[in-house]
């Protein structure tokens, strides 16, 4: 079974929405067993157009990281994430095919 992953990118434009977002998110996190791989940080754009923040969080599998998302715990924490800035999110299985050089 492949893992599952958020791929977040976001503009913060209201610090105190974004605030209150990631207090309120830790509960659907802890939850779903979430572990951030990335968690914001400076970083090289090397195609398209990025965003200030980027956010990558692994999951047991792809239904967990989709449950994630509905539960009410994060679509809780998401009312708050309308009025924080502009949001890209990607919810993805992991690929466990062959590699380069394989």
């Amino acid at each position: 079974m492949t893992k599952g992953y958020w791929i977040a990118r976001l503009d913060v434009e209201d610090e105190e929405a974004y605030a209150r977002y990631r207090a309120l998110n830790t509960v659907a996190f802890a939850k779903y067993g979430a572990k951030f791989l990335v968690r914001g940080g400076e970083y090289k754009l090397g195609r398209g157009e990025g965003r200030k923040h980027n956010v990558v969080l692994e999951f047991k599998d792809e239904a967990t990281a989709r449950a994630c998302y509905a539960s009410p715990e994060y679509q809780e924490a998401v009312k708050h994430l309308g009025t924080a800035g502009p949001v890209d999110l990607v919810i993805i299985g992991g690929y466990d095919g062959a590699q380069p050089g394989e």
